[in-house]
């Protein structure tokens, strides 16, 4: 999951909360498992402080972390091999200056877990020529 997918979630009031609501209850409810970076955590962490009060961010990210918990989703952690790996992506994708680098790290778990979907409306996810394909 990306961190597109966790901020659409996280906010009624946000455009593809209903759409992306229902594609997390329908994967959750069909016994999928979801996998994050603590790179996208982190990025999440701090966008959501900003967009809703303190109390609602702080039970969405506490929720999440039970997720971790219970095992419906994998806490993937960006170690130094994963970095470097994402640092090579990060001059192979030179003419796409805008995939952030949370994005490429992202690139590398996927690739290294073989995981071929992501939860995201970011459309680079797909421009990269590495077989992924977004959802919703």
């Amino acid at each position: 999951m990306d961190s597109w997918a966790w901020l659409a979630l996280a906010d009624k009031r946000e455009k593809p909360y209903r759409e992306a609501s229902d594609l997390y209850l329908s994967l959750r409810n069909g016994g999928g498992k979801f996998f994050t970076t603590d790179y996208v955590l982190d990025e999440t962490i701090t966008r959501i402080f900003k967009k809703v009060t303190f109390s609602q961010a702080s039970k969405y990210i506490q929720a999440i972390f039970k997720m971790v918990e219970l095992d419906f989703l994998s806490l993937e952690n960006i170690n130094e091999d994963r970095f470097k790996k994402a640092w090579k992506l990060r001059q192979k994708y030179g003419d796409k200056p805008s995939i952030s680098f949370t994005d490429l790290t992202s690139f590398v778990v996927m690739q290294e877990l073989n995981i071929k979907k992501v939860f995201t409306g970011d459309e680079h996810f797909e421009h990269v020529n590495l077989g992924f394909k977004k959802v919703p």
